[in-house]
């Protein structure tokens, strides 16, 4: 009987298809220990794109949710997620400092890196980013990114696999982004990559956008694969990875053996509920079948931003039209594989045309780029003749072609941020683009205690009493207020 393992998303792809990167570290904290006791090959904890996020809307520090995760999970391996290639954070860094990015992540706790090139190129940036990977002491883990297209076949991905190989990669897992998978490709590509990875294990990552992810998942299994990527419900479904009951609950039924405890699971998944409760949060539920994901291709963590997004500028209304013209901008680009960074350029242009009124009359920098080939020839000479010169024929677009790539050392990097600062501060700040969020970050006091509403009023103020360091806390909803205050004791009605 075969047993199947389990790498864990919750706490990075889960929350960030769902809730926008919204969960803070004392909400991670607080499902720790119960994450730990389950048996997971890895739980993924943290991304480039999550050091902005952290810093300028949670005011957190991402290094210390690192270090705090990494105490409180002593038994699971911690991953993080690296877009090689994108200009998230240390994606298009110099490599000087995408090679001290992973030696701090390593420091910190991380054990295995999830590398992925958005355009599947193995053979450029990647090469470096491996050996530096490797001198870090982490585990490297490649994605084989799948997009639909007539250039994307089963062939294409036996090609890549041979490349990873080359790269040297510890392991190699299937990204699904969008959730584009069918059982019956999945039936096929599985094979075809695994011909070719020399024994090196695979990994199948999805999302359930189509509704297909959680039966696409057991395809994968009945394929050869090993090891499925899932989360912990209410973070699961929806944009987001399959439900670790659910597969594993198929799984048995088809005859598999799975290796996580469920019980400490349930006990997690409760907890995330309360969450969701607490902080008005989406639950994930089951998509029923949705055609129209294969036309956009909009990844869920991009069109779970995007809601945000367009909620915050009170046009969430538009959500439809701007799907519908990201299907237009992703024609006149090329057909660019629809992940980060690529899908990001993609919706932000569509975004643009549909709220200024008129299409490209305003145009992102990252598309003139991409334009420009700073992406790869291969992608900037999709863009379409029509549409190239409407995006080339500007001043900002002569000023970027102008700029000369230098790459530069650590050295000058910390230079320019007049000080000698740490590795770690120096991170934050190329992160966040300066120390302006970095200094009104580390002037809120954090906080890092998480007590989930299904607890008691009672347990959350002596929890909240034991805490010596908080001198005053006023608790108010409706029929009830609570004040602790250091001085005066404490007063409630």
């Amino acid at each position: 009987m075969r047993e199947i393992h389990f790498t864990d998303t919750t706490f990075r792809d889960g929350h960030a298809s769902l809730w926008a990167q919204g969960m803070r570290t004392g909400m991670m904290l607080a499902l720790a220990k119960e994450m730990d006791q389950a048996g997971f090959t890895a739980i993924e904890v943290i991304a480039n794109s999550n050091f902005k996020k952290c810093v300028r809307e949670l005011r957190e520090n991402p290094w210390e949710r690192i270090r705090m995760l990494a105490d409180s999970l002593p038994n699971t391996p911690m991953a993080a997620m690296a877009g090689v290639g994108a200009p998230a954070p240390f994606g298009m860094a110099p490599l000087a400092l995408q090679r001290l990015y992973f030696q701090r992540l390593a420091a910190n706790g991380i054990r295995r890196l999830h590398l992925m090139e958005a355009a599947n190129d193995l053979t450029g940036r990647l090469v470096s980013t491996v050996s530096f990977a490797h001198e870090a002491g982490l585990k490297v883990v490649v994605a084989l990114v799948f997009s639909l297209s007539p250039v994307h076949t089963d062939e294409y991905y036996a090609q890549r696999a041979k490349q990873a190989v080359a790269l040297g990669a510890d392991k190699v897992y299937l990204k699904d982004p969008g959730g584009l998978l069918t059982p019956e490709r999945t039936r096929t590509i599985v094979p075809a990559i695994q011909e070719n990875l020399n024994g090196i294990p695979m990994e199948f990552h999805t999302h359930c956008t189509t509704g297909l992810g959680p039966v696409s998942s057991l395809a994968a299994v009945e394929a050869g694969v090993d090891t499925i990527h899932t989360a912990v419900p209410p973070l699961a479904n929806g944009s987001s990875q399959p439900s670790i009951f659910n597969v594993t609950a198929n799984l048995r039924a088809l005859g598999y053996a799975t290796s996580v405890d469920e019980v400490p699971l349930k006990r997690a998944s409760e907890d995330l509920m309360a969450i969701a409760s607490r902080e008005n949060f989406p639950v994930g539920l089951p998509f029923e079948y949705d055609y129209t994901q294969y036309v956009h291709q909009v990844p869920g963590g991009v069109i779970s931003n995007l809601h945000h997004q367009l909620r915050q500028l009170g046009a969430e209304n538009r959500l439809s039209e701007v799907l519908n013209e990201s299907v237009r901008v992703r024609q006149d680009l090329g057909y660019p594989i629809m992940v980060t960074p690529f899908s990001q350029f993609v919706v932000s242009q569509a975004t643009i045309n549909v709220l200024s009124g008129e299409r490209y009359k305003v145009v992102t920098d990252e598309v003139i780029k991409y334009t420009l080939g700073a992406y790869g020839e291969e992608a900037g000479n999709g863009v379409t003749g029509k549409i190239r010169e409407t995006i080339l024929h500007r001043q900002r677009a002569k000023e970027l072609a102008e700029i000369e790539h230098h790459e530069l050392t650590v050295d000058e990097i910390r230079e320019s941020f007049g000080s000698k600062i740490s590795d770690e501060e120096l991170l934050l700040r190329y992160a966040v683009g300066g120390e302006t969020d970095v200094n009104a970050m580390r002037e809120v006091r954090q906080s890092w205690g998480y007590t989930p509403s299904r607890s008691s009023v009672t347990e959350l103020v002596e929890s909240l009493v034991r805490q010596k360091d908080l001198n005053h806390v006023e608790i108010t909803r409706p029929g009830l207020s609570i004040v602790l205050d250091g001085e005066s004791g404490g007063r409630s009605k």
